[in-house]
């Protein structure tokens, strides 16, 4: 399996399909998205070729991701893809929900196993405001109707801000107690383009941990190859509340994802100062030159990001690599 010399092992690979996004996010794309590389994004049989060779070498979980990955109008057959290449047990994907409820059916019997969907807000205006779409009500539509048609795990993300959720915890720990949904609460994380954004809304998590804890939700024990989530349950709640803390301590200690754009680029983090582009091995099949050369980039991964000093490196905005 892929490792770095801090003997951590990658399983996971969260592959951007595109930059593009059609909503207009106030923590990520305010002015939103005149994206310049659609033409350019990878191709199915380069991404047939790229989960080959990471399935080869250890992967096991494969995350879709953008930008908004439904604007890909081959979404379908690329879910099939990977969920076809052998050693490939579980495909997910994030999601704005836009196009949930239409297409929901579709993604399932293509193959997807899992799917997060971004819901920053239960309040119609509050979710308007941030995302520049009033699409609430469809989205949450949608999200019923694939926990009836069965998918095997949904979670919702809610980015954290101080001006228009850092109230709302009830009303999220309302939503998921006859739901079996996780919803995680994600720390806004400082990018090149959001810095007096990130200064104005930044709420570190810690506030909504203690909220949970007083209110008798636990913390669950992590599974060997969990991520750097903190999971916490109650006992009459049939979902779960989970935080992404990327400025806490250690939280890159577990770090199990390596990330690939819509370009062919391996990220080594979210927040690196370089990226390696591995497209040119794509053109034929080698699936061992492409595996050689994850590993040997793997040897430049640092410890940990930098975000705490501010070092944001080559990240923009989220929809570059999907967050």
């Amino acid at each position: 399996m892929l490792h770095d010399q801090f003997s951590r092992r990658f399983s996971y690979l969260r592959l951007s399909l595109t930059e593009s996004c059609n909503f207009r996010c106030s923590y990520c794309l305010p002015n939103g998205n005149e994206c310049q590389t659609r033409s350019k994004e990878l191709t199915l049989t380069e991404i047939k070729r790229l989960v080959t060779a990471f399935a080869m070498a250890g992967t096991r979980k494969i995350r879709l991701t953008g930008g908004e990955p439904s604007l890909r109008r081959d979404l379908c057959e690329i879910i099939s893809i990977c969920k076809e290449v052998p050693g490939i047990e579980t495909v997910a994907m994030t999601t704005n929900g836009y196009r949930l409820k239409r297409d929901i059916s579709s993604w399932l019997d293509a193959g997807l196993d899992a799917l997060n969907v971004s819901v920053d807000s239960l309040d119609p205006a509050t979710f308007e405001l941030i995302t520049g779409q009033d699409k609430l009500a469809e989205i949450l539509e949608g999200i019923e109707l694939a926990t009836e048609l069965g998918i095997k795990k949904l979670k919702l993300n809610t980015v954290l801000l101080r001006q228009h959720n850092s109230g709302a915890l009830p009303d999220f720990m309302n939503f998921v107690k006859h739901r079996a949904i996780t919803l995680r609460f994600i720390e806004l994380m400082q990018t090149g383009d959001n810095n007096a954004f990130f200064a104005r809304q930044h709420l570190s998590g810690d506030q909504i941990k203690q909220q949970l804890v007083a209110a008798g939700w636990l913390q669950a024990v992590k599974d060997r190859d969990a991520g750097p989530a903190q999971e916490f349950y109650h006992s009459s709640h049939q979902g779960g509340i989970g935080l992404i803390m990327p400025y806490s301590k250690d939280f890159c200690a577990d770090c199990n994802r390596l990330r690939v754009s819509s370009l062919g680029e391996l990220y080594l983090c979210l927040f690196t100062e370089q990226h390696h582009s591995l497209r040119h091995l794509l053109q034929k099949d080698q699936p061992l030159k492409v595996q050689q050369f994850l590993q040997q980039s793997l040897q430049f991964k640092s410890s940990s990001h930098q975000l705490a000093e501010q070092k944001t490196g080559a990240t923009r905005h989220l929809a570059m690599i999907g967050g």
